[in-house]
């Protein structure tokens, strides 16, 4: 195992170096002069030409990409153009507000899609199975956004029960601070738990049909030990497969919601730094999102070797 984790720690070093090579170059082919969009339209061109030697605009590309590279090897992550701010405590800042958004996300997402999916594969054929699939068609298929707009205008503009935008940090009062996190959490979590419960749905009822679960059956075994003991640890290894890639679906929908919903995270951070040319910021913020996904992969292949260890064996043969 530890040979295994070593060699997938080594693939993660390797993505993130590649991505920083496709993220410089990348933020550094979008139009625009960066020069222009810090000081304005109207600034002089000593004032622009001051600026661009200042950021080393001038510099070839791979000397850029050398600076660059070389200050975040040392743990910095460059100086925000708009702000004036170090891009590292602006990022943490983001990070911290979308981490919490993402989390309580994902938590609902893997609570509830495994288990919505589990008791539609023990009810299949049935009225609630049925009920099930056609949800799953209308959460998956809607996007985000139209989810957002409507429990806005439901829950906060007709009923007044929810704060409509927003952020509310905990310091403001535990129940301030749930209250702006309801329905963004909802809206972000409503989609992949249709798209978890669907897949592990199909795991299931192929576990339930296996050999050794009819055998499990045929031994006089109870039907909640055949679906706990047997049935359900050999469903959740395609299920962890599905839950990292929805973390990354999770990732990107942070954007959306982030924005629809006001709230001040990592999504809504690299917006505003599109939005202002903003290059250092984009770049790290990018880089960060990148390093997040990769990590979080990683974890499903260490959870997946763990419940499966012949996929650690066969990596390491």
């Amino acid at each position: 195992m530890t040979a295994y984790i070593l060699r997938r720690l080594l693939g993660v070093v390797a993505v993130v170096a590649a991505t920083t090579v496709l993220i410089f170059g990348i933020v550094h082919i979008l139009p625009g002069n960066v020069a222009y969009a810090i000081l304005g339209e109207f600034a002089t061109p000593s004032a622009v030409a001051a600026l661009e030697v200042k950021l080393g605009l001038h510099d070839p590309l791979w000397l850029q990409y050398w600076h660059w590279l070389s200050g975040l090897l040392h743990g910095d992550l460059g100086q925000s153009l708009t702000m004036d701010r170090p891009a590292g405590p602006v990022i943490a800042e983001a990070v911290g507000r979308s981490a919490i958004l993402a989390g309580f996300a994902f938590a609902l997402v893997a609570v509830g899609g495994i288990g919505l999916g589990v008791h539609a594969a023990t009810h299949a054929g049935r009225p609630a199975d049925h009920v099930l699939g056609l949800a799953q068609l209308i959460f998956i298929g809607v996007p985000d956004f139209f989810w957002a707009i409507l429990v806005i205008l439901v829950f906060a503009s007709m009923l007044g029960w929810l704060p409509a935008t927003g952020y509310s940090p905990i310091s403001d009062g535990f129940g301030a601070w749930v209250s702006h996190l309801v329905l963004p959490v909802l809206v972000l979590a409503v989609g992949l738990i249709a798209h978890v419960s669907r897949l592990t749905r199909a795991a299931m009822l192929e576990a339930l049909r296996s050999r050794y679960v009819l055998m499990a059956r045929a031994k006089g075994l109870s039907e909640r030990r055949v679906l706990w003991r047997h049935a359900a640890p050999n469903a959740m290894l395609p299920a962890i497969t599905i839950l990292a890639i929805d973390f990354g679906l999770l990732i990107g929908g942070v954007v959306v919601i982030e924005t629809v919903f006001a709230i001040p995270g990592l999504g809504r951070l690299l917006v505003f730094a599109i939005e202002h040319h903003d290059l250092p910021l984009l770049q790290a913020g990018m880089l960060v999102l990148t390093t997040i996904y990769a990590l979080a992969n990683l974890a499903a292949d260490l959870a997946y070797a763990a419940l499966n260890p012949r996929i650690r064996y066969t990596a390491s043969a």
